[in-house]
């Protein structure tokens, strides 16, 4: 049986970089994956979607119409093929890069379904039956759609969030449950490219750990895409007709459409680890539940990615892992992840936040003031032909620290990273306004958004 310092299963973003970086510290370590490439959520999903957001842009010319006086034309007629072209291009660079980085680190990989044999040893189920052992084990299994009971998934007309990237055509109509990131994304992606979609959403506001003001700007743009959103409402019975699907929600509003998305949750992919047997615990949704080191109840077993749960993020995913790594091993040079943290959501148009939202301010009973800038008003946005979108800041009264930056608009999951720095280094407005960019360019928003905060304050003389 080989021996190993680290076994790590899952080969997606967390797996690969703890992996990676335990073997770049001299540890010898072996990868299980049990797909035939390599990659997980960044492959399978995260980089997909984000790249047929692009495609889509591209396709419908949906930014460009009207900008230089004249529409762009194809030399023909987009077709679906063309559409999931660079999707598919991506996901497969993605893959070799993850596959190439592995080896180049002298990581064992092995393919196949890894299950716990006891706590040190994993049974590895491919062509052949393996057994390898580690002195600590890293689980980066990822998750897997949710699917409800009452829902009868045939991956032709009725999909999830893995399914329906494997569509062949582009549906006339599509019927989406859950208001989520990964919802409101395919909501955008799939009517910038003319379907008509109807967004269930059972609460009443969309991505609802978003600022309010932002949500409801995103509500607005994507309702004029034609989206119909349905608030506060759910699905009573799905009917097949024909090659119809009928919708009836439980307000009684019925409608037909060509095909279904259920993207409303996750859970963790364990099923096959048998983690019962060594005594490991899990919560809700089959996620295992970890400390702030990533450590389980066993004290070499870490957990890493979306298999723990929130925040199921790729970039923070990825940190996790080496976060583990430098805990396990003493490494010291990671401790735990930062408090703050960027959240993307790759809709059309961008939605980008980090730190506090103003309905946290209120509900903490902080004494906040906000400044806002928009697009349109900034000379790089109106280059840019931005008709929407706007950037929002929030600062305490009593010292004008900012603690919470939020942007809809193009390029928002870019220009956000400012932000971050901004909230993680505890600066005031006036750092803001001693701030030179680049003219023109869109961190410009900044540099407004921290002026109009400044005149929004009772009796506050602003210093230009």
């Amino acid at each position: 049986m080989h021996k190993y310092d680290l076994i790590v299963i899952g080969a997606g973003p967390a797996g690969e970089k703890a992996a990676v970086k335990a073997a770049y510290f001299g540890h010898r370590v072996a990868i299980i994956e049990k797909e035939q490439t390599f990659g997980g959520a960044e492959r399978a999903d995260a980089l997909p979607s984000k790249t047929l957001k692009e495609s889509a842009l591209y396709f419908s010319g949906k930014h460009d119409k009207g900008l230089y006086g004249i529409d762009r034309d194809l030399e023909r007629t987009a077709s679906f093929t063309d559409f999931m072209f660079r999707k598919n291009h991506v996901a497969k660079i993605v893959a070799k890069e993850i596959r190439d980085n592995l080896i180049r680190h002298k990581v064992d990989i092995y393919k196949g379904v890894a299950s716990f044999e006891n706590a040190h040893t994993i049974k590895i189920e491919g062509k052949e039956e393996v057994f390898i052992s580690g002195d600590h084990i890293i689980i980066a299994t990822g998750s897997y759609p949710y699917h409800p009971p009452d829902i009868l998934f045939d991956e032709t007309l009725i999909h999830d969030s893995d399914s329906i990237l494997l569509i062949q055509h582009f549906p006339k109509s599509l019927c989406i449950v859950g208001a989520g990131v990964i919802g409101c994304e395919y909501a955008t992606i799939f009517s910038t490219m003319g379907t008509k979609v109807h967004l269930i959403n059972n609460q009443k506001h969309i991505l609802p750990f978003v600022d309010n003001e932002v949500s409801n700007e995103l509500v607005e743009q994507i309702t004029k895409s034609g989206v119909q959103i349905h608030f506060e409402t759910s699905i009573e019975t799905i009917k097949k007709s024909k090659n119809k699907l009928e919708i009836l929600l439980c307000n009684g509003t019925l409608f037909e459409v060509e095909m279904f998305l259920f993207a409303a949750g996750r859970n963790g992919n364990i099923e096959h680890l048998h983690v019962e047997k060594i005594g490991l615990k899990t919560g809700p949704r089959e996620i295992i539940l970890v400390d702030k080191t990533y450590q389980t109840n066993i004290p070499h077993i870490y957990a890493i990615g979306d298999v723990i749960g929130f925040p199921s993020l790729v970039s923070t995913s990825m940190d996790q892992g080496r976060v583990a790594v430098s805990h396990m091993f003493q490494i010291q040079d990671l401790e735990t992840l930062p408090h703050f943290f960027p959240y993307g959501i790759y809709t059309i148009p961008e939605v980008s936040m980090v730190g506090m939202s103003e309905q946290e301010a209120q509900k903490n009973k902080i004494s906040y003031c906000i400044g806002k800038a928009r697009y349109v008003d900034m000379p790089r946005g109106e280059i840019m032909g931005s008709k929407s979108g706007f950037l929002k800041l929030l600062f305490t009264r009593e010292d004008l620290i900012i603690t919470g930056v939020h942007i809809i608009g193009t390029l928002a999951t870019e220009i956000i990273h400012f932000g971050l720095m901004l909230i993680e280094e505890k600066k005031t407005i006036y750092y803001i306004i001693s701030t030179v960019f680049n003219f023109p360019t869109l961190h410009d928003l900044y540099k407004y958004a921290a002026y109009d905060g400044l005149s929004n304050l009772a009796g506050h003389k602003i210093k230009s």
